[in-house]
């Protein structure tokens, strides 16, 4: 049985939004990655990339993943580019007790999504939103790392509820909930 369940896909995937909800189905901890870094660095992520690089950043994000992968019982939401570094993809598939799962969606429902928490929420500008062509781009360079996943959940026109609902049933499902055969 996995003793953590890892998050990843693109902005908008909505994985700092179901993590929290599927931990507490779970009756396990939520961890956003972004914010351990956020925490530790006492800065934003826009911050630190300006201060020292995204190379610099992303050993921030390494180092907290590998902190992070020594704890149980926990749901841990990525950053949407963690999975473009190795070191990162290493650490997840050697890991015999996590189970990633890729949150899916088309880049359109994706986009709609961040442009509808910035309506909302005020939630954080993302410049890559304005740049079309470089958005797509990075979203077909990342979508065949996160389709290795054991899992993958289509997200589209589904509800929180709903999907929190579809993984719990996929967990309870799972080989490792099962009865052993006599």
């Amino acid at each position: 049985m996995p003793k953590r369940v890892v998050l990843t896909g693109f902005m908008g995937a909505g994985k700092s939004a179901l993590g929290p909800r599927l931990a507490q189905q779970l009756g396990w901890d939520f961890i956003d990655l972004d914010d351990e870094i956020v925490r530790a660095e006492q800065r934003s992520i826009a911050q630190i990339f300006e201060a020292v690089g995204e190379d610099r950043f992303r050993a921030l994000e390494r180092n907290a993943l590998a902190k992070a992968l020594d704890l149980e019982s926990v749901v841990l939401a990525l950053g949407g580019g963690a999975i473009e570094t190795a070191a990162n993809r290493q650490l997840l598939q050697q890991d015999r007790e996590t189970l990633l799962l890729y949150l899916e969606a088309p880049l359109e429902v994706l986009i709609e999504r961040c442009e509808q928490q910035k309506l909302e929420r005020n939630a954080v500008r993302r410049p890559v939103l304005e740049k079309r062509a470089e958005l797509t781009e990075r979203f077909q360079r990342r979508r065949p790392l996160y389709e290795m996943a054991d899992w993958t959940i289509d997200t589209t026109g589904q509800t929180l509820d709903e999907l929190v609902t579809v993984v719990v049933a996929r967990w309870n499902e799972a080989p490792w909930n099962q009865p052993p055969e006599r």
